[in-house]
């Protein structure tokens, strides 16, 4: 019976390190488990959950909960999280409906959470729709964080190359525009190159998608007014998924996007394609089908580079750990102990995803994130070729790290004509383009 960390430590571990066989040093209580032992423990608890041994996963909670906390270092955080997350699907055996695409019920001001494992399954599974909190969590991660701002540059900057100078008319489709953060610096380059031509400014016309419509009248409201300041003409259109599902838009995508003549258009799927992932690809493969025949100039691709598809939950459960491992030790190392942003980010932003890749099962899963080289076949399957991205984006990449993250860990890699970006030498979102 697990009821403590001496009792799941190695022989090893017990043994002392000197030849002497002193009776207190016999006796000495072993010190807390270690970073590589905690997740050791993760990997044993998801395992036993795995082979529905459900009561010895939860004699080893006690000892994973009394050694997490959002509070602690990046281990204790990140084992704090994959512990809720394994006490929701422990309670509920694999929740077979998604996980609610809002914040778990947490007051941002005071911090409160509860220890996972001990709570009912009514408090781990109450979710509420706050979309100001996700909207607040979203605008950390894209400050704190280099990885938004790095997948929207070099999309822009894809764009931008595709489109020639003096083009007229410009129509780009930003699917899941979400607050629309990516397209004020795209408008300010347009407006800059103009100045710099003979050409005057070209119409922009955005077409964003979203399961909000207020959110979305709201981000074209900002658009309005931010192409206003540089004389730029700007449209938004607004399209609405139905019954917030992303598949619904491979089957009346054609009738909903209306194009003009003479229009350059590009297409945006920032953390969009895996979206499309069920238990087979045909609906993605349709959408894209559906995306080629719009003729595009572009097609921007940025996604997580992990593998949180896999059918079986504890190859998936590993796969998110080393991933968020990484992303939970980038945040230790570039922001302050009490860092209240990066404290939301990783309770309410990550904490969902985690939630949902550890917790949800079936047709509920909605993060199910595939590595490059899926997204590289699905692409050329359809007939999409690969452009590769140019040494002036990569210049730019390289300055938004060193400006505005400033950390040694921050590893910027070129494979395969694109772009990654990662911790440590572990990769964590890839950008590419494709005509």
């Amino acid at each position: 019976m697990l009821g403590s960390w001496s009792q799941v430590q190695t022989q090893s571990q017990l043994m002392s390190s000197s030849n002497s066989h002193d009776r207190h040093q016999e006796e000495e209580t072993p010190g807390p488990p270690t970073a590589f032992h905690m997740r050791q423990l993760l990997v044993t608890c998801a395992d036993l959950i795995s082979q529905s041994d459900y009561s010895a996963a939860k004699r080893l909670f006690s000892i994973l909960s009394s050694n997490s906390s959002p509070y602690g270092d990046s281990t204790e955080r990140l084992v704090h999280q994959f512990i809720r997350a394994l006490s929701l699907r422990l309670n509920g055996h694999g929740i077979s409906t998604s996980i609610a695409p809002a914040a778990h019920v947490f007051n941002i001001n005071n911090m409160v959470t509860s220890r996972p494992g001990w709570t009912n399954d009514k408090m781990l599974i109450s979710y509420e729709s706050d979309q100001e909190t996700l909207r607040s969590c979203y605008l950390s991660l894209n400050k704190i964080t280099p990885f938004i701002r790095f997948c929207h540059l070099t999309a822009n900057q894809a764009i931008l190359e595709a489109i020639q100078v003096g083009q007229q008319a410009i129509h780009i489709i930003d699917f899941d525009i979400m607050h629309g953060v990516q397209w004020p610096p795209l408008m300010q380059a347009l407006a800059e190159r103009s100045n710099n031509s003979l050409h005057p400014p070209p119409m922009l016309r955005i077409t964003g998608t979203g399961h909000d419509l207020n959110v979305l009248h709201r981000t074209g409201d900002r658009l309005l007014k931010f192409a206003q300041s540089l004389g730029l003409r700007f449209h938004f259109h607004p399209l609405l998924l139905l019954n917030n599902d992303p598949t619904s838009l491979a089957h009346y995508l054609p009738s909903a996007i209306t194009l003009l003549p003479d229009e350059a258009l590009a297409v945006n799927c920032v953390s969009y394609l895996h979206r499309f992932l069920k238990d087979d690809s045909r609906e993605l493969l349709l959408f894209l089908h559906n995306i080629k025949a719009l003729n595009p100039k572009v097609v921007t691709v940025a996604e997580r580079e992990a593998n949180h598809n896999h059918p079986l939950f504890l190859q998936r459960f590993l796969e998110a750990l080393d991933h968020y491992t990484a992303l939970f030790d980038s945040l230790e190392a570039t922001l302050p102990p009490n860092s209240r942003e990066r404290l939301a980010v990783e309770q309410i932003w990550f904490g969902r995803e985690i939630m949902d890749i550890v917790a949800a099962e079936g047709e509920g899963r909605r993060e199910r994130h595939q590595k490059f080289e899926t997204w590289e076949m699905m692409l050329k399957s359809v007939g999409f070729i690969k452009v590769p991205l140019s040494p002036f984006a990569l210049s730019q990449a390289k300055l938004l790290l060193r400006l505005h993250y400033p950390s040694d860990g921050y590893q910027l890699q070129i494979l395969n004509n694109s772009f990654f970006l990662g911790w440590q030498n572990h990769s964590l979102f890839s950008v590419s383009s494709w005509n």
